[in-house]
């Protein structure tokens, strides 16, 4: 109670405002009242009467108001209107009306005191975690709300709570999967707070899948065309994601970063944007910062540039930048986005120097940006942006760095003049009229040999025609000549950065600068002044560009040796006074806020004097070379000694590293093919036990028909097993299957043949039997003719005999053939495996040599066989032919033998006619004449006895 009087004020003079009285009132109800309906009407009056009289009720209604939470939650709407009213008592924000009303009573710090009585008990925010798991409307969207302005309030002490709080993260992630808009967006704002500088909290929101469901609202939203929904979405991404690296590696590692492509996909009409698509626009922009910062692990920001790179997000980012219409704002800050998009990494760093502008002819938007940076007409924030996006790109980027110092030498500048280089434009900005173009370029170019040796050396090489008729001088000698004319110190000090970064571990490019004799004088003049305090950072450059000058001198020129430029300084500065203006570099305000980030940020124009990465070389420098002015000359040989000592070191440090980088890439070479060896050989293993496998199948079903077929060969004869194990002797059985079609046919014509002059034989016997003759002649003919008939009758049994013989061998030829084909069609199905078996066999193992010869054995004697069947078939050949020669004398001999018998015939008519007209005549004339049956039988009984003769011959 004694902190209430104090935020009273103590007691107050003259009567109370009737405020007071009401509220005490109405609190009093809210404590006594037996019935629930008095209790709620108290309340909704306390809430009526809160925003008015905030102090009032803060003091004396809160207690009840946390009471009426504890006890009457069976009621909605009652527990509404205390949530609401605690918010109204809480919250500062206030309208601006009422601000005026109440600015009497004002207090700066009533809500963070009121806020620390509620949160004072523990239990109190436990209370109001649960009544946000009410998914009552009333009950819900106020508890949003007065967590959302407890956090505002006290925001560690409440994060503390909900953190040790049973679940208490976990409750608050649900709101975002509420269906009501007006819960879910508060329900972003309340994590906003949530999870402000809380990395535990943040990890615990970030595993409760909040990626999903913010990216998820963002794209029902409409991206970046959406409302302010989305900016709350993006802040609160932003508080998860900032400074965490383990969220943001969980952000990488579940893809979420592919989904952040769509954001960036303008179109070409890009006038007339909104003020809140800008600010949805920057804000994703600066997401996408934080994924890429250079605060970040190294490790982590290059796994995130790979992603952007491989999802097409650095490509869209490119497009905006290059496209037309876009606000300066979001301009400038896609152009830092793309900037550490790309640093450090060499992949993207190369795709960004292939990005060309839509213009005709087409320029690279490297040019493009550098067009922009030399031009003192564009913004000075651009003009910085463009400044970081050249740095980002040569960082660690030796090829880029060679590409841009190649646009300078002699014999790559374009002679035509169509096409403005780099190196040309940065050249225009060093020896511009303009200052601010003066340092950017300076500094640009001095990025463009950081850590470069070899282009430190080609740079020399770099002559500029400075007037008409003069001849031209070297990059170097022209730098000077600028800083000698005294122009203005933001020029001076951009020159001097780049001298110092390019004489810097580069003895060739000391020698020349102190080669000309104007240099060291210059710089002592302005060391040994004393000037007013912007003169004075000036000074510290000369003074760090001389020690330079002494500290990678390698004593070629005997006037400006190491030692003599010590006594130099000695006699015209003092060592003193040297270090102490050395050091004006270090402490100079602006010196302190160029080393904290990469980025070049500068309030105004003129606050733009140190560059980050010269810094570093600042601190790496300023102790060597204090050192080294105060060293002796024998502690210089000793130094040389060492460092000549320690350049052989490196050499052959670097000898051996190069050696051991040969040997690891022919080591990953081996590695790669012993990969390949290891894998083919699995796969040759795999195959051979596959074959292996098959071949023991193979065997098997070998062995089963080998002793299937020697069953068979016990039943048939060798001709038979040779086409049981030659699949080839099929085609020669039908072969002669064929053959002996042939002969069949031939066979059967012959015999044909022979019926026909058997039926001819038979004829002529039978007419020669019925004729008869009693004349000798005719007998005598007769008798020829008979003997004639015999002999071919003997021919023609000599025929039938040898065609039967014929017929024989044919019938066994047959018999053989049919043998044969019942052999073969049992034997088929199975000789084509056997034989690629047995192939197979002789070409994977050598165990089956032995039955392969008892193969070949067996096919030399199928094949001896075959020879003397082709004898055979020859011979029968043969026979066939003298039997169609025999068959075609036979022919003729019968044709001459039917003409014979014809004229036989012709000459018995005529016999026979004779003999008739002569009985005729003898019957004529009385005499007597035997009868034709009497001639008959003694022809019949000289038939005999010409038989018996036969006989007995």
């Amino acid at each position: 109670m004694n902190f209430l009087r104090g935020v009273m004020g103590g007691p107050s003079a003259g009567p109370q405002p009737s405020g007071a009285d009401t509220i005490q009132k109405l609190c009093d109800r809210v404590a006594s009242s037996t019935l629930l309906d008095d209790r709620r009407d108290a309340v909704r009056a306390l809430k009526s009467l809160s925003k008015k009289y905030r102090l009032e009720v803060g003091i004396q209604a809160m207690e009840h108001l946390i009471h009426v939470l504890q006890t009457d939650r069976s009621d909605s709407e009652i527990i509404g209107y205390a949530l609401d009213t605690l918010y109204n008592v809480i919250s500062n924000d206030l309208e601006e009306e009422e601000q005026e009303e109440n600015s009497a009573k004002q207090v700066d710090d009533l809500g963070s005191q009121f806020t620390e009585i509620f949160i004072k008990q523990q239990e109190n925010v436990t209370l109001l975690l649960t009544l946000v798991e009410e998914f009552d409307f009333h009950v819900r969207w106020p508890g949003v709300k007065l967590l959302t302005s407890l956090l505002k309030q006290q925001g560690p002490q409440v994060q503390q709570i909900i953190l040790v709080s049973p679940m208490g993260v976990s409750r608050l992630m649900d709101l975002l999967a509420d269906s009501r808009e007006v819960i879910r967006n508060d329900g972003v704002l309340l994590l906003q707070q949530l999870t402000k500088s809380n990395a535990a909290i943040q990890k615990i929101v970030a595993f409760e899948n909040a990626f999903e469901r913010l990216l998820d609202i963002i794209t029902e939203e409409g991206n970046s065309d959406g409302g302010i929904v989305v900016e709350d979405c993006l802040l609160l991404l932003q508080n998860l994601l900032k400074n965490n690296n383990s969220n943001q590696n969980f952000f990488k590692e579940g893809s979420y970063i592919q989904r952040m492509k769509p954001w960036f996909e303008v179109g070409d009409d890009n006038c007339g944007w909104s003020a809140q698509k800008v600010t949805n626009l920057h804000l994703m922009l600066q997401l996408v910062r934080v994924l890429v910062s250079p605060t970040n692990p190294p490790g982590a920001t290059s796994s995130c540039q790979k992603a952007m790179f491989h999802c097409g997000l650095l490509q869209q980012l490119c497009t905006i930048l290059m496209a037309t219409g876009v606000p300066a704002d979001i301009l400038t800050e896609t152009i830092n986005t793309v900037s550490e998009v790309i640093r450090g990494c060499q992949t993207n760093q190369d795709y960004f120097a292939s990005v060309n502008a839509p213009s005709n002819p087409p320029r690279p938007a490297i040019v493009v940006l550098l067009m922009s940076m030399v031009n003192e007409r564009q913004p000075f924030v651009l003009r910085c942006a463009v400044l970081y996006c050249f740095q980002c790109f040569l960082y660690k980027n030796q090829k880029g760095q060679g590409e841009i110092v190649s646009t300078l030498l002699p014999s790559t500048i374009d002679a035509t003049g169509n096409s403005v280089s780099a190196g040309q434009l940065l050249c225009g900005g060093l020896f511009s009229t303009d200052s601010l173009s003066n340092w950017c370029a300076a500094v640009a170019l001095a990025h463009a040999l950081q850590e470069n040796a070899t282009l430190k050396e080609q740079l020399l090489r770099v002559q500029l025609a400075t007037s008409i008729g003069n001849p031209p001088v070297s990059l170097l000698q022209q730098c000077t000549n600028i800083l000698s004319q005294g122009s203005k110190v933001q020029t001076r000090v951009g020159l001097l950065m780049l001298l110092c970064t390019w004489l810097s571990n580069c003895s060739i490019a000391v020698t020349h600068f102190l080669h000309n004799p104007a240099n060291v004088p210059f710089l002592t003049g302005q060391i040994a002044e004393n000037l007013g305090e912007e003169e004075q950072l000036v000074q510290g450059l000369c003074a760090l560009l001389l020690g330079i000058s002494i500290y990678y001198n390698d004593n070629s020129l005997e006037n400006y040796r190491k030692e003599k430029l010590k006594q130099l300084i000695e006699k015209r500065i003092g060592r003193e006074n040297f270090i102490e203006k050395l050091g004006f570099i270090s402490k100079h305000e602006l010196y302190s806020r160029a080393a904290q980030k990469p980025q070049p940020s500068f309030s105004s124009p003129d606050h733009m004097m140190f560059d980050h990465e010269f810094t570093k070389l600042v601190k790496e420098l300023e102790g060597v070379i204090s050192k080294a002015i105060y060293k002796s000359s024998e502690e210089d040989k000793k130094e040389e000694e060492v460092k000549k000592t320690l350049e052989q070191h490196d050499n052959i440090v670097t000898h051996y590293k190069k050696v051991i980088r040969e040997q690891d890439q022919e080591l990953e070479e081996l590695k790669q093919r012993i990969n390949t060896l290891t894998s083919q050989n699995e796969q040759l293993q795999a195959t051979v036990t596959q074959q292996v496998s098959q071949i023991q199948q193979h065997k098997d079903q070998y062995n089963l028909l080998k002793v299937q077929l020697g069953k068979d060969t016990q039943h048939h004869n060798s001709h038979g097993d040779t086409f049981q194990m030659n699949g080839i002797q099929t085609e020669e059985v039908s072969k002669l299957k064929e053959e002996l079609e042939e002969w069949k046919n031939k066979h059967e014509v012959l015999q044909g043949q022979l019926r026909e002059k058997d039926s001819v034989i038979e004829k002529l016997n039978s007419s020669q039997l019925e004729m008869g003759t009693t004349e000798q002649s005719s007998q005598t003919s007769k008798f020829v003719g008979l003997e004639h008939n015999n002999e071919l009758q003997k021919e023609l049994e000599m025929l039938r005999s040898q065609i039967q013989l014929q017929s024989a061998e044919i019938s066994k030829l047959q018999m053989e053939n049919q043998k044969l084909q019942v052999m073969n069609t049992t034997a088929d199905p199975m000789l084509g495996d056997s034989g690629a078996t047995a192939a197979t066999s002789s070409e994977l193992e050598g165990r089956l040599e032995q039955e392969i010869k008892e193969l070949k054995n067996e096919v030399k004697a199928l094949s001896e066989e075959k020879e003397s069947l082709k004898q055979h078939l020859d011979s029968s050949s043969s026979t066939v032919a003298i039997l169609q020669d025999e068959k075609s004398k036979l022919q003729r001999e019968v044709a001459e033998s039917k003409k014979e018998q014809d004229d036989l015939l012709v000459l018995l008519a005529d016999q026979d006619q004779k003999i008739s007209a002569l009985k005729i005549k003898l019957k004529d004339l009385g005499v007597p004449v035997e009868d034709e049956d009497d001639t008959e039988s003694g022809d019949q009984g000289d038939e005999d006895e010409d038989g018996d003769e036969e006989e007995q011959d």
